[in-house]
């Protein structure tokens, strides 16, 4: 087994979209806990200031935020060419930050909506990961982490729109993989219900949440520290040779 030292992100610098809170949240906390500097990007200043701080006082002097729209190119230049000027590179970058304006079938969605989900959870990843390799890690390498859904392996009803998009950041990964020649290694992780504010018009439905429940093996919801944790695996050292794959992280099984 690899040893602990093999997940020390001392000197590194990471990048986490959607970090104000749920899944971003926790995955900004575990890499600053594992010794990283964390920029920290949502849509809004005071609630990253105040994650930021969160994570400081257990860490300190280690995470910063700065606001941008994950969707607007010009907001997503900015941040990059912020955290250039703070740090000089940009080592790990997770994008998490996304959308889901509608619920129900995939033809029934008006076209605004469509839009919206696939200029936040598709477009914007792949503007935001064009900047910061053009920027960094071009010359000094990293590694990406793009946040998915087992929702883009699978059909589910009523998320048509969203799974869409998240299959398409699975294709995203894969194909960054293969072009970046391992200089940059690209994964993603795939999250079943976990239990977010964002997640919980399934999680607090009943009917849903008991079905969910009660086909998954460990007979539960995630949790968001559960989905962080494998991000630290595939940023670190440990997982050198993990390059182009989708890590699924459900239990087991069991979704809505």
């Amino acid at each position: 087994m690899p040893s602990t030292s093999r997940f020390d992100l001392d000197g590194r610098v990471a990048l986490v979209t959607g970090a104000s809170r749920g899944i971003g949240s926790a995955i900004a906390n575990a890499l600053a806990e594992q010794g990283a500097q964390v920029v920290l990007s949502s849509r809004k200043q005071a609630d990253l200031n105040d994650e930021a701080e969160r994570i400081n006082t257990r860490f300190p002097e280690r995470a910063v935020g700065i606001a941008a729209h994950a969707g607007r190119p010009e907001d997503l230049q900015r941040l990059v060419e912020d955290v250039m000027k703070r740090h000089s590179r940009i080592d790990i970058l997770v994008n998490n930050a996304a959308t889901n304006p509608y619920f129900g079938p995939v033809l029934g969605a008006e076209l605004p909506a469509w839009d919206k989900t696939f200029e936040v959870n598709l477009r914007g990843i792949f503007i935001l990961t064009k900047l910061v390799y053009e920027a960094s890690m071009e010359q000094h390498g990293g590694a990406i982490v793009n946040v998915s859904s087992v929702g883009g392996l699978r059909p589910g009803l009523g998320l048509g729109v969203y799974n869409i998009t998240k299959a398409g950041v699975i294709m995203l990964t894969r194909q960054l993989a293969r072009e970046l020649s391992g200089k940059v290694r690209v994964n993603a992780v795939a999250p079943g219900l976990v239990k977010t504010r964002f997640a919980e018009a399934l999680w607090g439905n009943e009917a849903i949440l008991d079905r969910v429940i009660s086909s998954n093996p460990m007979g539960r919801i995630g949790v968001p520290d559960e989905i962080a944790g494998a991000v630290v695996f595939l940023v670190s050292d440990a997982a050198s040779y993990v390059n182009g794959e989708v890590l699924v992280i459900d239990g087991g099984g069991g979704e809505p």
